[in-house]
């Protein structure tokens, strides 16, 4: 995971984000405040600007800069999230490059995340795809698997994470006011979620 790495990862977010941006809007209409997609496509769109405008030298720097221009540029509970949570993976990542080094930084970005948002599994939230997913890539990676093949177990078990929330009912944030209602809708959180991991296993694809 070197700085050209981690800059693609976040460009192929940026790419998948607009592709999907309708997608997570509507499932925000159903159970949230209908703005998901449009916050995380101006969010992760400022970010991919960042890194043009400042080059960071180091994979770390990279998601530092990308966290930041979340927390800045995304609107409602994304924001603060998922930047806090790319700001506390580039600092774990530093300049280090194996995957070790990666799979410690997704525990660090999940961790973040748990404890900002108060969230654990089964609460139809990003925990529901992001802790699937760091729990796939430490075992791929752990069992001799390379960045591409612990990148790509990481998004499979995001997917299946983030389907999985249809079932729940939501326990934290907005969501969690429809009570019973929110059952039977994915959560924006957890599609977004698994987009991201899906980018970091397309651009490190051999």
């Amino acid at each position: 995971m070197d700085a050209t790495t981690a800059r693609a990862w976040i460009v192929r977010v940026a790419e998948l984000i607009h592709a999907n941006e309708q997608r997570l809007t509507d499932l925000d209409a159903t159970i949230g405040d209908g703005d998901h997609g449009a916050n995380m496509q101006r969010g992760v769109a400022a970010a991919v600007a960042s890194l043009e405008e400042q080059e960071p030298e180091d994979a770390g720097k990279v998601l530092n800069s990308t966290g930041r221009e979340l927390i800045s540029k995304t609107g409602g509970a994304s924001g603060p999230l998922y930047g806090t949570g790319f700001r506390r993976a580039g600092k774990e990542l530093g300049d280090e490059v194996d995957v070790q080094a990666v799979a410690r930084a997704l525990e660090a970005m999940l961790r973040s995340i748990e404890e900002l948002g108060g969230a654990t599994q089964e609460e139809k939230t990003i925990v529901d795809a992001l802790a699937p997913a760091v729990a796939a890539f430490q075992e791929t990676s752990g069992q001799g698997g390379d960045l591409h093949a612990a990148a790509s177990a990481a998004a499979e078990a995001a997917e299946r994470g983030a389907a999985a929330t249809i079932p729940l009912q939501a326990r934290k944030g907005r969501a969690s006011y429809l009570g019973e209602r929110s059952i039977g809708h994915e959560d924006p959180g957890a599609a977004s979620t698994a987009l991201i991991i899906r980018a970091l296993a397309d651009v490190t694809a051999p």
